[in-house]
């Protein structure tokens, strides 16, 4: 025999269609992005591990002075690798606002991935890099100018050893507005300048390592053999390859922030829920008590109230991993093409998506109205009869002063009988506050940071060179550059900067010792470091430590750096004294052959993070912008209905006693918005405190460091943003009223 109680779902369905309408649509957007984010992830992940065979991505490369002849490949060779002709030019574009790096067309090594189009076929057309064609606004078929030669852009490709876009292995970020890389045909590539070829070779092992360690041991001594039969300008193993490496140790370390988040929605619509189905039972009661009597259990009674909520976000995961395999993939994809120059892919189906997606969030979601309809059907039958749903001895009303007016009384009395939904408002306003927070104090946190990095540069020009060369450039300050790696701990290990600088240094003013050194105010923030502290560091891929002692903390955002002094940093790696590899310069030194130039660092290279992040991150800055209106929105709107829904009846008692629509308002309406005003406004501190130790722990796992930021205008945008959001709501609430019967003061009547 069917159960009766079965056909109340779809009476309930009908009379609540608003509640659940919105409900439904809201879980299908969220469980959509994180399905789609999840699963494009997954995908893209798999499509990055399976290039490195597909595209044959090469084990490292190395640069000569001059092109190799047969001999010294065939020597090489002797080594267990395979040599490739790499070679490519560094051409400017038009008014030399960027480079395209420009190569002969692979297919050997790093083969290429042609997204859009096709190959460049004759000798004035070009393929290049998609990512760098969208933020350069150039589409195929226009005529890019190199060194005043014009080139017909054919189609749009993905070098497979650039996911990320670095000009150089010694930038802090990859900028992929002012650097991008191209293919030319053969015919093409030998018309140009001799000059600006730089003969670079990859090679691949004949038997891969199979870890890092093993890498940086065949790889030191392939160099080592390289070192004595030929003049080398430049060597990267494939290990240490930020181009080929960044994009796969990105991707995918996002998803514990997803999924997080998507259960804090959950949890909070589960209360929802669960506050909603209370009202439902409340009204219900003598209901439920005739049915207890007549002999249906708790357990069903339970079941049946916990149907709906679960059956509703159910649906919405169905639905919602539907999209997030359509619609949704293709815009987690694209923020992923906006940071990373990714080759195409193939969707995978990702099981732990859905289990992540559906299985989880309905579990959460049974759990917590478990617990309350649990709570709430555990009295008597004869006690729902009655409608005595109390589980405690009932206490006296909270007396108020009788001097207030009977208006302001009634107010507070709404607020006091109406607590848990006023608490479950607040709780998501502060929620949705940090959403926009989020999204809106990013944008201002990276002007802030390129801001303070232009400002406090040591110098306008930083040289890295090869090998030691005078130069005549008077502003000219010679200075060690080195790296250590951080220690594995809470953070993951990372590259710090290391600085000998002169004595009497007129570019950084630090009064140097011989056996302490100054930290920069990024280290310091990011991993706790303090005047007076030990700092051990590590060789990379090596278990050589050096401790030092932190005399002070040295004012500089631009990157993870330690100071001391030359003398100590000869000492200390025992290098010959006075040694020196690079030069400081407030003007640009043109005396030294570019061949010895290992890297040049200008204000340019150092904003390249800004420019980066703003291009990656400024779409999904504005997603979670409206994301969190739409969150606000959401909870109030459905909190402030059960509200008015459950003071029905004292609504319609008042409109028989001649209140008009408008002072009735002034009852409820304004209740919530006073709620909702003061919570929008004193959640801002709680908010900004947990900003600022969030931020900074989503930072963490990137390179370098973000100081927190948020200006006064972002609180500005969000109490704003709040307040003209409720004043929508605020409509719908006046509505709801208008809508209560005076037939209802005569319902329920005992």
């Amino acid at each position: 025999m069917r159960n009766p109680l079965n056909k109340r779902f779809f009476r309930e369905l009908k009379s609540e269609a608003g509640k659940y309408i919105v409900i439904f649509l809201f879980m299908v957007l969220v469980i959509g992005f994180v399905s789609g984010f999840l699963v494009a992830s997954g995908s893209m992940v798999a499509a990055y591990e399976q290039g490195f065979e597909k595209y044959n991505i090469e084990d490292g490369n190395f640069s000569l002075a001059y092109e190799a002849d047969d001999k010294l490949i065939a020597t090489l060779e002797e080594e267990g690798v395979n040599i490739y002709e790499n070679f490519y030019s560094d051409e400017e574009v038009d008014s030399g606002e960027s480079t395209l790096r420009v190569y002969k067309n692979r297919e050997e090594v790093n083969k290429i991935c042609v997204m859009q189009g096709e190959l460049p076929k004759t000798e004035k057309e070009i393929a290049i890099d998609r990512m760098y064609a969208d933020n350069n606004s150039i589409e195929i078929g226009d005529v890019l100018v190199l060194e005043k030669k014009g080139y017909t852009v054919t189609g749009f490709v993905a070098l497979s050893d650039y996911g990320a876009l670095y000009s150089s292995q010694s930038d802090m970020m990859f900028d992929a507005t002012k650097f991008g890389v191209a293919v030319v045909t053969d015919l093409s590539f030998d018309t140009l300048t001799k000059d600006s070829v730089n003969y670079c070779y990859s090679w691949t092992y004949t038997n891969p390592p199979e870890n890092d360690n093993q890498a940086k041991e065949m790889s030191e001594d392939f160099l080592e053999s390289l070192g004595k039969n030929a003049v080398v300008t430049g060597f990267v193993p494939e290990y240490l390859n930020q181009a080929i490496n960044m994009a796969g140790e990105d991707m995918g370390s996002d998803k514990d922030i997803v999924t997080v988040f998507l259960y804090i929605v959950v949890m909070i619509i589960a209360f929802i829920f669960a506050i909603t189905t209370g009202n439902t039972i409340a009204k219900e009661a003598n209901v439920i008590g005739t049915l207890r009597a007549s002999g249906y259990t708790r357990g069903e009674m339970v079941r049946h109230y916990l149907a709906m909520p679960v059956l509703v976000l159910l649906i919405s995961a169905i639905i919602g991993n539907i999209l997030g395999y359509t619609l949704f993939e293709g815009i987690a994809a694209d923020m992923y093409y906006a940071s990373f120059s990714l080759p195409t892919y193939e969707i995978i189906f990702n099981a732990e998506a859905f289990l992540l997606t559906t299985v989880v969030p309905v579990a959460i979601m049974i759990i917590i109205n478990l617990v309350v309809l649990t709570v709430k059907l555990r009295l008597s039958p004869l006690k729902f009869i009655r409608r005595d749903l109390s589980t405690r001895k009932k206490k006296k009303a909270v007396k108020l002063n009788s001097k207030l007016s009977i208006m302001t009384r009634f107010r507070l009395r709404v607020l006091i009988q109406n607590m848990p939904n006023y608490l479950t408002i607040v709780l998501g306003i502060f929620f949705a506050n940090v959403i926009l927070l989020f999204g809106m104090a990013f944008p201002p946190l990276i002007e802030n940071y390129g801001k303070s990095i232009t400002e406090n540069m040591i110098c306008d020009y930083q040289y890295v060179l090869n090998a030691p060369v005078e130069t005549e450039e008077e502003s000219a300050e010679k200075f060690i550059a080195g790296s250590l790696n951080t220690l594995e701990g809470k953070l993951k290990s990372e590259s710090v900067s290391l600085f000998g600088i002169s004595e009497d240094s007129k570019y950084v003013d630090l009064d140097f010792d011989e056996d302490s050194v100054y930290i920069s105010s990024a280290l310091s923030e990011k991993f706790g470091v303090e005047k007076g502290d030990i700092l051990t560091l590590k060789e990379s891929y090596d278990v050589t430590e050096y401790e030092f002692r932190v005399k002070d903390v040295y004012y500089y955002p631009a990157g993870i750096a330690v100071f001391m002094s030359r003398d100590m940093y000869t000492s200390v790696f025992e290098l010959e004294k006075g040694y020196f590899n690079g030069y400081l310069s407030d003007s640009e030194i043109l005396d030294i052959d570019p061949m010895y130039i290992s890297a040049e660092i200008t204000e340019e290279d150092l904003t390249k993070v800004t420019r980066q992040m703003e291009t990656s991150m400024g779409s999904l800055m504005d997603l979670l912008s409206v994301f969190g209106i739409v969150m606000f929105m959401l909870i109030i709107y459905l909190l402030s209905k059960i509200i008015i829904e459950k003071n029905a009846q004292s609504i319609s008692m008042t409109k028989v006693l001649g209140y008009s629509d408008k002072e009735i308002s002034s009852l409820y309406v304004l209740s919530t918005t006073i709620v909702t005003v003061a919570s929008i406004l004193l959640t801002l501190p709680l908010v900004d405190f947990i900003m600022s130790k969030l931020l900074p722990a989503v930072m963490s796992a990137y390179p370098g460091w973000l100081p927190y930021y948020v200006p006064f205008s972002a609180y500005i945008k969000i109490v704003v943003a709040g307040v003209v959001s409720y004043a929508v709501i605020a409509f719908l609430q006046y509505r709801e009223v208008k809508k209560v019967s005076l037939n209802d003061a005569l319902k329920n009547v005992e």
